[in-house]
């Protein structure tokens, strides 16, 4: 008898199906190309087309969450419940909509604000719960025990970098934060020559080049005045911009200036996709927001592009980033290795936005916690005049001497690290503590939770206290800002070499003072700090502001 076959790909459903042919035999069929045979099919193909497309639908978005829901729960993980395809996102964008409506008298108890579904969540459900943003089952979890399972035990793939939003995938690049098994070990390992320690003091020079060019800059717009008002996070950012600019191209702020402005403009379109639920294709539909997407992508790979077009006729600067991705490295079976133009590309707009950001944020949050605290600032004082004295240069070999100047950024980071989550996912069934974890499972690090942990960090867990960072840490987990494990940000040293040689090249000889009355308002980007300066910056007003 006629057999009729229809296959459909079934995208990434784990479904199951048993197709009983006439004589009774049961067929199993996998999802990845499922293929219906039936002696009795004829009729109307679209027909059984939707029947399996429904069946489909109702088995990914009604059956496997619950069944997952229901799976935690029985080890007791409860959470909000789930709700189709939307899961828990509108809830959990409607608490960070009321948070973000309210102005907060400025302390450091930021938890609340910049991971409120965490707060509000965590207080009904326990520290360990379960939400669903869209389809996807995520388990937050604070306990530093778990945390570092999961960033430390990659070995065998069972915990993987969770995957980007496509639509926010453009902005941060295909670089190592995107990669997985043997293509993210080759980009790490060529990153790895690149951020090497003599290498990054080497930057030195245009770290506090930059710096100076600033302060001067600033002391113009004075004019000779008693005071005046400066946007110092926006500053910040184009400090970090020209450094960057100069340690990864050779080049000044100028030249790499279109790079900025198009990720600037880029990044809105980003967390505004990263807060919604991804709906499978949409990325290719050209809606007015895709299109735009799509050009900043263009225009922003290809000014990298032209970058590195100058910067191969400029090869014996061979100190820069560039230069240093684009070299060959002999890995271990002495075999050499070297990126493709598309995977420096995408490295570079790594590098760009990442570093950018965080350095200028720690920054501005590093000055203002040494306005707050003029102690603190004394003591920072102090600490580079006995090394480098009142008048010499700043010398990248003493920079690790500065113990004070470093447990006030470490105390930095903790207050207001750089990032709010680590995501990670399993690749596979799991044991995590005493859990067991189905795959597809991901997970929230709740990062800000846990430096902020009275039971890890003690009663004043909401203080400024650098001192903390005298003693040794109880745990690895308790203190993470770039990570932990293989997969930890690849350049921290450079982050600390342009932080440090920020303070000392300039705001550390400056007295500040903060005046009492103003609000604060953070967020998880976008901060925005408007500085009164008087003259000679002896005295400083910083009014932290929301910047939509």
């Amino acid at each position: 008898m006629r057999h009729a076959i229809i296959e459909m790909y079934m995208g990434d459903s784990t479904i199951r199906h048993l197709c009983t042919k006439r004589c009774g035999t049961a067929t199993a069929i996998s999802p990845e190309n499922w293929c219906i045979r039936s002696p009795f099919l004829g009729g109307d193909r679209s027909m059984i087309i939707s029947v399996v497309c429904i069946f489909k639908f109702i088995h990914s978005v009604i059956w496997v969450p619950w069944k997952t829901q229901v799976y935690f729960r029985k080890q007791g993980i409860s959470g909000p419940n789930y709700r189709p395809i939307f899961g828990n996102t509108p809830e959990y964008r409607r608490l960070f909509s009321e948070v973000r409506s309210k102005p907060m008298p400025f302390n450091h108890d930021i938890v609340h604000r910049v991971a409120p579904f965490y707060c509000e969540w965590s207080r009904k459900y326990g520290k360990t719960f379960l939400y669903w943003f869209g389809t996807k089952p995520t388990l937050a979890i604070s306990d530093p025990d778990m945390i570092k399972e999961v960033l430390m035990n990659t070995g065998d793939g069972s915990f993987q970098k969770a995957r980007n939003n496509p639509l926010a995938k453009l902005l941060f690049g295909q670089g190592l934060n995107g990669l997985d098994g043997e293509e993210w070990a080759l980009h790490r390992r060529i990153a790895n020559q690149a951020f090497m320690i003599e290498r990054v003091k080497c930057w030195v020079p245009e770290i506090v080049e930059s710096i100076t060019k600033m302060l001067i800059k600033w002391e113009e717009i004075r004019g000779g005045g008693d005071e005046f008002e400066i946007d110092v996070h926006g500053e910040l950012q184009n400090f970090t911009s020209d450094v960057i600019a100069k340690t990864a191209f050779g080049s000044n702020y100028e030249e790499g200036k279109r790079i900025f402005l198009l990720q600037d403009q880029h990044k809105y379109l980003a967390y505004q996709a990263l807060g919604n639920v991804y709906i499978p294709g949409f990325r290719f539909l050209p809606t007015k927001k895709n299109r735009e997407r799509w050009r900043f992508d263009r225009e922003t790979r290809e000014a990298i592009r032209n970058l590195i077009k100058n910067n191969n006729s400029e090869r014996e600067n061979s100190r820069n980033l560039l230069s240093l991705l684009m070299s060959s490295y002999k890995n271990q079976e002495g075999e050499e290795e070297k990126l493709g133009i598309e995977e420096i590309i995408n490295e570079c707009k790594t590098f760009y936005f990442s570093g950018k950001e965080s350095t200028a944020d720690l920054l501005t949050w590093a000055l203002l916690l040494l306005a707050l605290h003029q102690e603190w600032q004394n003591k920072a004082r102090e600490e580079v005049f006995s090394i480098f004295g009142e008048n010499e240069s700043i010398a990248a070999e003493k920079l690790n001497d500065l113990k004070i100047v470093n447990s006030i950024l470490c105390e930095t980071q903790r207050l207001y690290p750089p990032v709010v989550m680590l995501p990670r996912q399993t690749s596979k069934n799991v044991k995590l503590g005493a859990l067991d974890v189905p795959a597809g499972t991901h997970f929230y690090l709740a990062l800000p939770s846990v430096h902020h942990d009275p039971d890890i960090w003690g009663k004043d867990a909401n203080e400024f206290n650098p001192l903390r960072f005298n003693e040794p840490r109880n745990h690895l987990a308790s203190f993470f800002p770039f990570g932990i494990g293989p997969r930890m940000c690849v350049d921290p040293l450079s982050k600390d070499f342009k932080l440090k040689g920020a303070l000392c090249g300039g705001f550390v000889f400056k007295a500040m003072e903060f005046l009492s009355g103003c609000t604060v308002n953070p967020t998880l980007n976008c901060r925005r700090f408007i500085s009164r300066v008087y003259a000679y910056y002896d005295v400083s007003n910083m009014i932290h502001t929301l910047g939509e």
